[in-house]
């Protein structure tokens, strides 16, 4: 696999990650990595995950620094929209669905938020493979 696609995928990865813990976590104060704890320990977790988000962003600007600049940039862009899928689909059925450590919005609309949340994360991977070109649309007499 091209260290440009890796980098891109982990800069999606890092860069969706902190847009979740900066508007959800932050600006709307939703939820919290670990909501089944003290105020402070919730604040904790979640500089723990914005540490961890920051580490792999780091090592996706390393990739990407050391990546082919002749990549196209359909390689980065797509690569970029699945990491970001692949993270909010993990992290949306680990997190939300399986373990419950939290949810989009906790209350009586839980549910819509947390699918809600899922159907982004899929229309993301959509996204990232209609630029990548692993999902094409054709019609069936090419």
């Amino acid at each position: 696999m091209k260290t440009t696609a890796i980098g891109a995928f982990l800069f999606g990865v890092g860069m969706i990650g902190m847009l979740d813990g900066i508007v959800f976590h932050q600006i709307l104060q939703w939820h919290s990595v670990n909501m089944h704890t003290d105020r402070f320990h919730q604040i904790m977790s979640d500089g723990l995950f914005h540490i961890f988000a920051t580490f792999i962003i780091f090592i996706a600007g390393f990739l990407l620094w050391k990546g082919n600049p002749k990549d196209k940039p359909t390689t980065f862009w797509g690569s970029f929209f699945l990491g970001a899928g692949i993270f909010n689909l993990i992290e949306g059925i680990v997190s939300h669905h399986l373990l419950q450590v939290h949810h989009v919005k906790p209350g009586p609309n839980q549910v819509f938020y947390d699918i809600s949340y899922d159907a982004f994360a899929v229309a993301l991977l959509i996204i990232g493979w209609v630029i990548t070109g692993y999902l094409t649309f054709h019609s069936p007499n090419t």
